[in-house]
């Protein structure tokens, strides 16, 4: 196995021959590193204008492996080469360390350098890589491995303090500044020669050493300040990673590198394994370019309808500097929207929203004292009921939401759920699985009114920033949402995808009614606390809807029928009539009458508590004088109880109420039980 390991570049603010100076403090021994117990020079030489130095040693070092490894193989301490050639001319140390011992088995090659800032003259950078390759060790390949990263982790984030550490040294010897070295310069070039012959030499290299070595460009390195400030705290071996990502997307793209805040959300969500982070990412360029997302922030026109009924938009900042994201999920028409611009259309509404997000990212990055790196979503749910289970558009968000996690991933940093009604716990049910695990540990919920109280909304966004809407101070221009008119609504708009089998045409069946028909779904139930949810649309005149439950079985369906459809054409008489049974006696209404008006959508759901026989009833009563058949087309589900073991409380017992959705330009009340 090979790993290849990069640090960033480590910017020491003194000069290069200040550093060389303190550098040379570091040898033959360094009790800040314990595991280099000694280096011996073997050999020595300075060019006759003392301007370059090549050196050479052999450093034994003390590996923190455990003690029985170390008997295993027979060793208490391994060796390494290192060879350092400085340049005072050019200004440059570059060191390389090779393993002595194990060498047939495992490979370790070191490089470091030390070279004068490009952008400014007083400044030292310093950069690190290594490449470990073991090739053959007793079966104990993994273990040796972890035991190089864990070493050079150690080594590499000390490598700057010790600079710090030494220096002061050579300015508790008077050495303040030195002259850089001059051609012709003899008495001052060798001043400057003694200075830096002081000591054994360089920090040798570790068995631990995991970099790759650093003969790139410069566009492949980082600066370590550079980091901390705009990426925020990174592990070693994280750098590593980030570093890794950057050089091979630039030679898969041979273009224009996305920024590194980019590839580290990508490194993140792959728990910083590189391989599967390029893989994602790769895909995810390529989806951007199909799509042109780059153009949207400038290209995107907002549609007259989102602008009046779309209820979401960015709203200040959380308390940790966080872009804050508003949504009034309970006031938003999924279906209406839907209908109206199409799934496209939501989605191209959702990556606009995110292109936003990232720029107002890097802004707060810019203006705060540290990295922003990803945003607060702030979810009412006041409102919400069975019109937001409309199968299709759950089926269409979840699209939506899974092209999301895989081209922004690691940007949400908290979703804060505010006034969650009983119906939640089935929307979450659904919609959870879709969420990356990772996300879904930063939802946090609070119902009912205690979102204002301590441990709520105000532990994470400022007191005058809370919405007026939640009770707060501040204005929102977040847009109340509500029912999209089906004025608005475009034909073809909206469409389940070809060969879907829950496509619309599928699930939703249309239904005739004469004066004084019924049309009636039986569902048997055998799983009590099962949920069973309905969405139907009337199109034509009134229609009464109602359900009823017995304890008798009304109909042998096929093993894999979980209903059957019952009435309509000629039948004029509900099953429950033509057995001649009694309501109260051989069966029971478990859900009140509504008379559900033309053009209404009606959407509820009822928790089926006992096992027996279900009957969702539509009945047409009256016609108009056109005598023209009443029209309606429904959807009816059964959701399986375990998905709501410990959630039933959240959910009204027994019955859970209808609610309505008017397809007119204004709504119309239904009453919610």
């Amino acid at each position: 196995m090979v790993q290849e390991y990069q640090s960033p570049v480590r910017v020491h603010k003194f000069t290069f021959e200040m550093v060389m100076a303190a550098y040379e403090r570091r040898f033959p021994s360094c009790p800040q590193i314990p595991v280099v117990v000694e280096c011996v020079i073997t050999d020595d030489s300075w060019s006759a204008d003392d301007s370059q130095r090549h050196t050479t040693r052999r450093c034994q070092l003390n590996v923190e492996a455990p003690y029985l490894l170390k008997k295993m193989i027979g060793v208490d301490y391994i060796y390494f080469i290192q060879k350092n050639s400085l340049d005072l001319k050019k200004r440059v140390l570059e060191i390389e360390a090779t393993n002595e011992t194990f060498s047939a088995r495992v490979g370790v090659v070191e490089k470091c350098k030390y070279y004068v800032h490009p952008d400014n003259p007083e400044w030292t950078c310093f950069e690190q890589s290594a490449l470990l390759d073991v090739k053959n060790f007793f079966g104990l390949e993994s273990t040796v491995e972890k035991i190089a990263m864990k070493q050079y982790a150690a080594n590499v984030a000390k490598g700057k303090e010790l600079i710090d550490v030494f220096m002061k040294e050579v300015y508790n010897d008077g050495v303040t500044s030195l002259n850089p070295w001059t051609q012709g310069a003899v008495t001052e070039n060798r001043e400057l020669r003694r200075i830096l012959s002081r000591g054994t030499e360089p920090l040798s290299p570790m068995l631990t050493s995991e970099n790759r070595t650093h003969s790139e460009p410069d566009q492949y390195t980082l600066d370590s300040d550079y980091i901390k400030r705009y990426l925020g705290e990174l592990s070693p071996m994280q750098e590593s990673r980030l570093l890794q990502l950057r050089k091979w997307i630039a030679d898969l793209q041979k273009g224009k590198v996305p920024s590194d805040t980019t590839l580290l959300r990508f490194l993140r969500a792959r728990d910083f394994n590189v391989e599967k982070a390029r893989e994602m990412l790769s895909q995810s360029l390529l989806w951007r370019k199909k799509h042109q997302v780059d153009r949207i922030l400038s290209e995107y026109e907002t549609p007259d309808v989102v602008k009046q009924y779309f209820p979401g938009g960015w709203h200040h900042h959380d308390k940790d500097g966080r872009p804050l994201y508003i949504l009034r999920l309970g006031q938003m028409d999924v279906k209406g929207l839907l209908k109206s611009i199409g799934e496209d259309g939501l989605l191209k509404l959702t990556l606009h929203v995110c292109e936003e997000g990232l720029k107002l990212l890097e802004e707060a990055t810019n203006t705060s004292e540290h990295a922003v790196q990803s945003w607060c979503l702030l979810v009412d749910l006041d409102g919400l009921n069975m019109r937001h289970l409309w199968r299709p558009g759950v089926r269409a968000l979840l699209r939506i939401i899974q092209i999301v996690e895989a081209n922004y991933p690691e940007t949400m940093g908290r979703v804060l759920i505010v006034r969650a009604p009983r119906v939640f716990p089935i929307l979450w049910t659904i919609v959870s699985t879709f969420i990356d695990e990772n996300t879904r540990s930063k939802f946090l919920f609070y119902g009912g009114k205690d979102y204002l109280q301590p441990g709520g909304l105000l532990d994470y966004i400022p007191k005058e920033l809370i919405p007026d809407f939640l009770g707060g101070p501040c204005k929102s221009f977040v847009h109340e949402g509500g029912l999209v008119p089906k004025s608005l609504y475009v034909s073809g708009a909206f469409t389940e995808r070809e060969g879907d089998p829950l496509s619309e045409d599928s699930i939703y069946r249309s239904v005739s009614l004469g004066k004084g028909q019924v049309h009636e779904v039986i569902v048997p139930n055998r799983d009590p606390q099962s949920v069973l949810t309905w969405d139907f649309d009337v199109l034509r005149h009134d229609i009464a809807f109602t359900v009823y439950r017995s304890d008798h079985e009304l109909c042998h369906p096929p093993a894999d029928t979980t209903a059957l459809c019952v009435g309509g054409g000629d039948e004029a008489k509900s099953v429950l009539d033509q057995k001649g049974w009694r309501e109260g006696e051989h069966f029971h209404r478990v859900e009140p009458t509504l008379v559900c008006h033309d053009g209404e959508s009606i959407q509820g759901s009822h928790v089926m508590l006992e096992v027996g026989s279900y009957v969702l009833q539509w009945r047409c009563d009256v016609l108009d004088c056109t005598h023209r058949a009443a029209q309606l087309m429904y959807f009816h589900e059964t959701l399986t109880s375990h998905h709501y073991k410990g959630s039933m409380s959240s959910l009204q017992s027994g019955t859970s109420g209808f609610s309505c959705l008017s397809g007119k330009s204004v709504s119309s009340s239904c009453p919610s039980r």
